[in-house]
């Protein structure tokens, strides 16, 4: 019985009857209207063909008398049709006709219009009771003249339409089991399956997902849309797990510093220098620790943001030798060089200027401190051009570059390889840059410049007029 309620309860079944109620009404008053229509059609045509005939026997009682009347109804009663004919003296008896028997009180009914009878006619079956639309005349002298039609033509189209509608009334019922069985094995199913998978998020699994079809339907558009905003929701739970992780782990050692730093200055410090020098070390370290947490909030406000936020068409070839320009004198004072291939003209990508820069400044800065080669000057340089409708920013060096194993991992937070231990920095980097690349709906990746290190991540092409954004219209780029 629960079964049932729940068959019962189900849109599936409740959609089958809406259909069966529709369809079986729409056709009942269509076949009703078309019957109706059809009858009254036939009895207007039986109306005027019974006033004609009984008009030209009329006529040729006029002329011909009772005999050339007899010899019409003789000559027109032997053809196999529709029409009936009587004609009676005034006792009532036959005198010609095809019509072996009716009822008497329809011959006591004259000058009337048409009327309904039941009537017996013998055929080549024998003597079949049928019915029929008549007209009864009185002719001069007492005689009575009936014409008719045989309504068995109308019998048999109502017996059709009835078949029909029988028929109609059988595919609509089939056709709503067959709507039934689809929309409670296949919709119902993958709304079932959307149920179970949202019942199991909901209890904390944010890895599931709900199935794509892959047929493209509405279904699977919802379904898509759902999963990215799944798959977003997972990466910011995740990066809220890391950066609570990583402030577990990771800083846990610089405060640790920083208290034992305070503790030996109790303890040892003897003169005012002595806690001077302490607290300006705890300062430094202080400062230290507000530099990671504006870094590790600067990571987390930039993965917060909507995909669409404050994006705008940007020149990135040109921001991008603004940002040469800048680092430019930084490499030829530590003897190295800064080199651009930026192409002929403007690029434009849709994004947020600040970000792009920020991330170019992450890298070029990055190859800075790590990028350095063993022997010979370091070399940076910066590329801005597009592949596959995207655009492609990098940075690359001639340093000692990464071991592909590492090239994944390298821009988690916190993570610092071997050979970067020694030297400044909190492995944020990298994860920033990281964050502002999948802002930007692409990503970073890291790749071997043989030798060296190539750094790049993509944007959104964007087209303008004139192919310039504001600032490129303003002031063509100069050669980089």
């Amino acid at each position: 019985m629960t079964r049932l309620t729940r068959i019962l309860r189900t849109t599936a079944f409740k959609l089958a009857l809406l259909y069966i109620a529709v369809f079986t009404g729409l056709s009942g008053f269509l076949l009703l209207y078309i019957s109706q229509s059809t009858r009254q059609l036939m009895d207007t045509q039986v109306s005027q063909t019974v006033d004609a005939e009984i008009s030209g026997l009329v006529e040729e009682y006029v002329r011909g008398g009772i005999r050339a009347v007899a010899e019409s109804i003789d000559r027109r009663s032997r053809r196999p049709d529709a029409s009936l004919y009587l004609l009676m003296d005034f006792s009532g008896n036959t005198i010609v006709g095809n019509i072996s028997r009716l009822p008497t009180v329809v011959l006591d009914e004259t000058g009337g219009g048409l009327r309904r009878m039941r009537y017996a006619r013998v055929d080549a079956s024998g003597e079949v009771e049928r019915e029929a639309l008549v007209r009864i005349f009185d002719l001069r002298g007492g005689f009575r003249l009936l014409v008719g039609r045989d309504l068995g033509e109308q019998s048999r189209f109502s017996t059709i339409l009835a078949g029909a509608l029988r028929l109609w009334l059988a595919a609509v019922i089939i056709m709503a089991a067959a709507t039934w069985f689809f929309v409670s094995r296949r919709v119902m199913k993958r709304i079932d399956a959307i149920a179970a998978t949202s019942q199991t998020i909901m209890h904390g699994n944010l890895s599931g997902r709900l199935p794509v079809a892959g047929n493209g339907d509405e279904f699977d558009r919802l379904a898509t849309n759902l999963n990215e905003m799944l798959e977003r929701i997972e990466l910011l739970m995740q990066g809220m797990k890391d950066v609570t992780d990583n402030i577990a782990h990771d800083l846990k050692t610089p405060l640790t510093r920083l208290r034992t730093r305070v503790e030996n200055a109790l303890r040892e410090a003897k003169t005012t220098d002595d806690y001077r020098d302490a607290l300006m070390a705890t300062i430094d370290e202080s400062e230290q620790l507000i530099r990671i947490f504006d870094a590790l909030l600067r990571i987390a406000r930039v993965e917060a943001m909507a995909p669409d936020a404050d994006m705008q068409p940007v020149d990135v070839a040109r921001l991008a030798e603004e940002m040469a320009d800048l680092y430019g004198p930084v490499l030829e004072d530590e003897g190295g060089s800064l080199a651009t291939d930026l192409g002929a003209g403007p690029i434009m990508a849709l994004g947020n200027r600040d970000l792009i820069a920020q991330g170019l400044v992450n890298l070029i800065e990055n190859s800075l401190k790590y990028g350095r080669p063993a022997e010979g000057p370091l070399v940076i340089t910066v590329r801005a051009g597009t592949e596959n409708g995207r655009v492609i920013l990098s940075v690359a060096d001639n340093g000692p570059g990464i071991a592909e194993e590492d090239r994944d991992r390298v821009a988690g937070r916190f993570v610092r390889l071997d050979a970067s231990r020694t030297r400044p920095g909190y492995g944020l980097g990298l994860s920033l840059v990281k964050a502002i690349a999948r802002l930007h709906g692409g990503n970073l990746v890291l790749k071997d410049a043989a030798p060296g290190l190539m750094s790049c991540f993509d944007l959104k092409w964007a087209e303008t007029s004139g192919g310039k954004s504001d600032d490129a219209a303003a002031s063509e780029r100069k050669p980089g």
